[in-house]
């Protein structure tokens, strides 16, 4: 996997360029076990996703996935990888962030599924009224979204001003009665606390319509992670975590564009040795013509 690695890395270099050459990136990261070299033991490390795709919004620029290893989840590793970064992104609301958007360049759009989750959490193990409403509350904006999914920017933005922002504001003013009548040690309380203390950042699809509601984009990137924790269990060291994020790149993006991983990544393998650097443009997955 080393060798493959390596040769992939100037398309993995090329992929991230674009992912973060965009207005609006998703970012997530998930836990993987690590061996501990010389003791057999494993210790957690992290992969993160950052994602770019406008196809929502009507976007017919190609989507793409990033994936990037770190040994520890500290807030300096996402911060790294988006220094150079200047836009929106949307992610869960992980203090590791804060540092990005305090210091302006990078605008927090925060995830609606992630503060309905809460909710929901709630519910399933005390349900109540006031856990119903608010998930109908929120089903009734989620409704918008799949009526104007694909729609371009400009309209998805003049239907979410009609329409979405009045039953936020109807929700907000909602939750702020219901947190009077709530017990402080009440789970419904802490669920609706979540909300409140994101609330500008969970609105900040009303004001850009290319933002989405949620950030499942970058949830479902790390869906082959998951898939993978199953088949190999850990990593065999650092440098193997490095070596998977640059295929999990590949095949992820790959599978955004609608292209057989395996496929592409047998052709590209043949050329890539000797292909000019300043042409590794041409050998992106949305870029190359497979034989068939």
């Amino acid at each position: 996997m080393a060798a493959v690695s390596e040769l992939l890395s100037p398309l993995v270099t090329e992929i991230n360029r674009y992912v973060l050459h965009s207005t609006k990136v998703h970012g997530d990261d998930t836990p993987v076990q690590v061996q501990e070299p010389g003791n057999g033991k494993t210790r957690t490390g992290r992969l993160w996703t950052y994602v770019r795709d406008d196809r929502n919004a009507g976007s017919a620029e190609a989507p793409a996935v990033w994936f990037s290893y770190s040994p520890d989840r500290k807030g300096v590793r996402p911060q790294s990888h988006l220094a150079s970064y200047r836009g929106v992104l949307q992610a869960d609301a992980y203090a590791g962030f804060d540092k990005l958007y305090a210091e302006g360049a990078i605008q927090e759009a925060a995830c609606m599924a992630h503060a309905r989750r809460k909710i929901y959490d709630v519910h399933v193990r005390h349900p109540s009224k006031t856990t119903a409403e608010a998930l109908e509350r929120i089903g009734k904006l989620y409704a918008i979204e799949a009526d104007i999914r694909g729609q371009t920017a400009a309209h998805r933005l003049a239907i979410r001003q009609e329409q979405s922002f009045p039953l936020l504001q109807a929700l907000k003013s909602w939750v702020e009665e219901k947190l009077k009548t709530l017990s402080s040690h009440s789970d419904t309380r802490k669920a609706f606390n979540y909300l409140m203390n994101h609330w500008s950042a969970l609105n900040l699809f009303c004001s850009n319509g290319l933002i989405k509601i949620d950030n499942n984009i970058a949830e479902n990137a790390l869906r082959v992670v998951s898939l993978g924790r199953k088949n190999y269990l850990f990593m065999g060291s650092d440098r193997g975590g490095g070596y998977a994020a640059n295929l999990y790149t590949i095949i992820g993006t790959c599978k955004l564009n609608g292209i057989d991983p395996e496929g592409y990544l047998r052709q590209v393998l043949t050329v890539i040795a000797d292909y000019p650097i300043n042409r590794i443009k041409e050998l992106l997955p949305w870029n190359i013509k497979l034989s068939s």
